[in-house]
């Protein structure tokens, strides 16, 4: 076990299986020195953990919640970088994170949530976890997923 999957196992995380696809491409891709992943959704062990819109009030998914769903989604990221890489120990720089956050059409608490990913990444990488980010709230997500996170990191 690698550094980075040893800081997750400090977290009581451990990296999980690729999700599988949902439709017509890969978990992630490798260009160079860059992996670039497909956005993840917040799936355990083959299942979408919650559906619905993001907010404040009854039938929304809370902000709070959607925070540990991006973490989740952030850590599904980091297993298809994984499936592509092996040894996450040669991840040099998590470059670049992009939230997407099914959101009420009130809820404007986007950064907040997908700080959800921003600090796992951080904690599994360390200072190589730092990176450029957009936190994006949309209509809708595949399977209403109430969140979504895509990385894309460089590689020594």
């Amino acid at each position: 076990m690698g550094a980075v999957e040893e800081r997750l196992a400090e977290l009581g995380l451990s990296v999980p299986e690729v999700a599988a696809p949902v439709a017509a491409y890969v978990p992630a891709a490798r260009d160079g020195d860059l992996v670039f992943t497909s956005g993840q959704l917040p799936m355990v062990a083959g299942s979408l953990v919650a559906t619905g819109k993001v907010g404040e009030g009854d039938g929304l998914v809370s902000p709070e919640r959607a925070k540990e769903l991006a973490q989740t989604c952030a850590l599904n990221a980091i297993a298809a970088v994984k499936s592509v890489v092996g040894d996450l120990d040669s991840v040099t720089r998590v470059v670049k994170v992009v939230g997407f956050v099914a959101s009420d059409p009130s809820f404007t608490g986007q950064p907040g949530v997908v700080n959800g990913a921003s600090e796992l990444l951080g904690a599994a990488f360390g200072d190589a976890g730092v990176h450029a980010r957009s936190a994006v709230g949309v209509a809708s997500l595949p399977l209403d997923a109430p969140v979504e996170v895509e990385i894309t990191v460089s590689l020594r």
